[in-house]
């Protein structure tokens, strides 16, 4: 058996539109924020935790909703189209808004049409792929929704956002809003959910029959003690490196500039590109020696790469730090990759949008709850020196608990031969 690449491309456009949005989104928002409603940054800060906060609550809600759902289009299908229509027309409008309060509202409303269909959407992979092709499945989705955000990088190269175009977004967020309109032009015209989900249960069932007498141990079937155990110390090793990574995402740029005296902008860019690469190859490893190992590897370059940084000063050549955050990007996409494909192993077909759910709770609470408590370890030291360490301890602890983890692992995949890595089913 081997992973239809065409499908989960298909199936990958949901997730290019979301990272779309949110590119653009976390583009002009601070700006806006700051230059055109004069907030300090204090303010700006919570209100740009707004969609981290919904998401702990939403994501859950919406993820076990789409469970519920029968629709003509689907489970996950309906939420797509609708809470991507919605959240284009709020977002469109935003940059036309003088009064905050007003701008506040329709913000609100963006983030809510956000949060009904990204559950929805990052499940809808794991329904029409086999449980031991998740990591694969997972490792293609994420570039397809990293095309996303690069093309709305690009739109914003070409068209120039920052305090002198306040009062003329409109350009920018009208191409934005066309490049999430075609991606979610492209998802209706190629997915076909229903099939593709009936398909992977006939697959399962030829190929993976140890996953199907699972999957027939009946509705009301819960998880064993041991398994509750093991989706309980996933969940907390995804909340662990998640407040360490995101710790360096949100504060290395005020580390840079007050530490080491230089800019981020190319140290964070090697990270992402060195991630971009590694994440079919990581996806090809978890199917050869299980999603488990392969994590382990990961945060233990993620930790390294993070315990080294803490001796990086301004006198340090640039050139290190490049190879430290290069390998931070690797050893995050080898974490990323492997661990929603963990959490819904564990789930049962008719469940996998809750599932998605309790993952997104874990990263999503991670960041609400990193950037408060490493500035207040900064705050006491009266420097920001803590940061990497603070964030090399967050990723350690999760290599303890997840080397304890017991359930969620894939075996590894017998091949015929060595090319039948490279077949594509049509």
């Amino acid at each position: 058996m081997k992973l239809n690449y065409k499908r989960v491309i298909c199936v990958g456009f949901a997730f290019f539109l979301i990272t779309a949005f949110w590119q653009a989104y976390d583009k002009t928002i601070p700006l806006i924020l700051t230059y055109k409603f004069n907030m300090n940054q204090t303010l700006s800060g919570l209100i740009m935790a707004f969609d981290n906060v919904l998401a702990v609550f939403l994501l859950p809600l919406f993820g076990v909703l789409s469970d519920k759902t029968n629709s003509r289009l689907g489970k996950r299908t309906v939420f797509i189209l609708f809470g991507t229509i919605l959240a284009v027309v709020s977002f469109v409008f935003l940059p036309l808004i003088g009064n905050v309060w007003l701008f506040i509202a329709v913000l609100l409303v963006t983030l809510l049409s956000m949060a009904t269909f990204r559950s929805p959407a990052v499940a809808l992979m794991p329904d029409v792929t086999c449980k031991p092709l998740r990591s694969k499945g997972n490792a293609i989705i994420n570039l397809v929704g990293t095309v996303g955000g690069l093309i709305v990088l690009g739109v914003g190269l070409v068209i120039k956002v920052g305090e002198e175009t306040m009062n003329n977004l409109m350009p920018y967020y009208i191409v934005v809003c066309g490049v999430i309109l075609l991606g979610l032009i492209i998802f209706l015209l190629t997915v076909k959910e229903k099939k593709w989900a009936e398909q992977m249960k006939l697959d399962t069932e030829k190929y993976f029959p140890e996953q199907e007498e699972k999957e027939d141990s009946g509705e009301t079937r819960k998880l064993s003690k041991p398994e509750l155990r093991s989706l309980l110390l996933i969940l907390g090793s995804v909340a662990l490196w998640f407040m360490g990574y995101n710790a360096i995402t949100s504060k290395y740029s005020l580390y840079a500039d007050k530490v080491l005296h230089q800019s981020y902008d190319l140290t964070l860019l090697i990270a992402q590109g060195a991630a971009i690469i590694s994440y079919l190859p990581v996806g090809m490893l978890a199917t050869k020696i299980g999603r488990k190992k392969t994590i382990l590897a990961g945060v233990v370059m993620l930790a390294l790469a993070f315990f080294f940084a803490i001796f990086i000063t301004a006198d340090s050549s640039p050139l290190i730090m490049y190879v430290l955050f290069a390998l931070a990007g690797i050893g995050w996409a080898t974490i990323n990759v492997n661990s929603f494909p963990m959490v819904v192993e564990l789930a049962k077909d008719s469940n996998v949008g809750k599932y998605t759910g309790w993952y997104y709770t874990a990263s999503m609470s991670a960041q609400v709850i990193t950037p408060i408590l490493s500035g207040a370890i900064m705050d006491l030291a009266q420097n920001m020196l803590p940061l990497f360490p603070y964030a090399c301890i967050c990723v350690s602890l999760a290599f303890i608990t997840m080397i304890l983890v017991k359930h969620g692992d894939s075996k590894p995949i017998k091949k015929n031969s060595v090319l039948e890595n490279f077949n594509v089913d049509d």
